[in-house]
């Protein structure tokens, strides 16, 4: 039975992970669709929220359930701004390099949440962790075909995508603390909302304000020239990229996470996790056509290896505790 139960926990989070691995391929399209990063982002987090709104009103609620402190929401929604930022940074990333690149650099989490773990823990990293962040870094220097000379690799884009992985890892590390004690859709539901109030700023700040205030326009350009985005939302997004952005980002990925990681525990289901990677570069590799050397396959297979290798003590144990069971 306890097989069984592994078994569905591999698949949900295999699942859940390849789901959001996919995102950035998408949002490419999107964007080759002519809608910008604020259409992209909006219609996403908001079309996310109402489904897990509805998710979480419609679902059968125990009687024993935990509500909702004041202190929980607050904090919920705190936490949900790192959500927020993650997908505003993320998007910008993929707007200027290469998905199979984007999710490369989003990746760079792993070792940064080890990072704000050592701190918030005011211990050392282990060796084993040290020599999984060499791993990571070592791996993302082939994946991105840095050292090549022909690679062009635009600053921009690099910045904001470790940019978002900074925010992603402040989300995990918040996400694994904060009213562990709720039903998974109602920490969702609250978290999102969060994350919708960074959007609508974004939103505002560069596509809405811009486009019916001079006063905006003149603060939008002294940090940027770019303008091409600067014109009348269009929110024909909505019932056509956001449904799937929405479906993929943020309605599938934390259902069948919340769902599978009970049943693997947390070494397995990290592990399987980080089939995010394969399978963004993968879709992007088919869908976009973007070129995937040997050499950057192999910084992929380092990275993944890395994170097999720092959750290596807990998968282990997991086996040899049901082994004496």
């Amino acid at each position: 039975m306890k097989e069984q139960n592994t078994a569905k926990g591999v698949l949900l989070v295999a699942i859940g992970a390849s789901s959001f691995g996919m995102l950035a391929s998408f949002v490419k399209l999107a964007y080759k669709g002519g809608y910008t990063t604020a259409e992209v982002t909006l219609s996403q987090v908001l079309l996310g929220l109402l489904c897990v709104t509805l998710i979480n009103t419609l679902r059968k609620k125990p009687a024993d359930e935990a509500k909702a402190s004041s202190k929980d929401i607050r904090q919920l929604i705190l936490a949900g701004t790192s959500m927020g930022f993650t997908s505003v940074l993320y998007y910008m990333a993929v707007s200027y390099i290469n998905a199979s690149i984007a999710v490369v650099l989003l990746m760079q989490s792993v070792w940064i949440g080890i990072v704000l773990d050592s701190i918030a823990t005011k211990t050392f990293p282990n060796k084993l962790k040290i020599v999984s962040v060499i791993l990571i870094l070592s791996g993302t220097v082939l994946a991105t075909n840095i050292l090549a000379s022909e690679i062009q690799l635009d600053i921009r884009g690099v910045i904001f995508g470790f940019m978002a992985a900074c925010s992603f890892a402040t989300t995990l590390f918040a996400s694994g603390r904060i009213a562990n004690h709720l039903a998974a859709p109602k920490r969702s539901m609250f978290m999102l909302c969060g994350a919708a109030t960074i959007v609508c700023i974004f939103v505002f700040v560069t596509q809405i304000g811009p486009n019916n205030s001079e006063i905006m326009m003149n603060f939008y350009t002294s940090f940027s020239d770019n303008t091409t985005g600067i014109r009348d939302f269009d929110w024909s997004i909505f019932y056509g990229w956001g449904l799937v952005l929405a479906l993929f980002g943020t309605v599938l990925p934390p259902i069948f996470l919340n769902m599978g990681f009970p049943l693997t525990g947390v070494g397995l289901g990290s592990i399987i996790s980080s089939l995010e990677l394969p399978a963004s570069v993968t879709v992007a590799f088919f869908v976009l056509g973007e070129k995937v050397i040997l050499i950057q396959w192999t910084g992929i297979l380092m990275i993944l290896g890395a994170i097999v290798l720092m959750n290596s003590n807990l998968l282990f144990k997991k086996k040899s505790t049901e082994v004496i069971e």
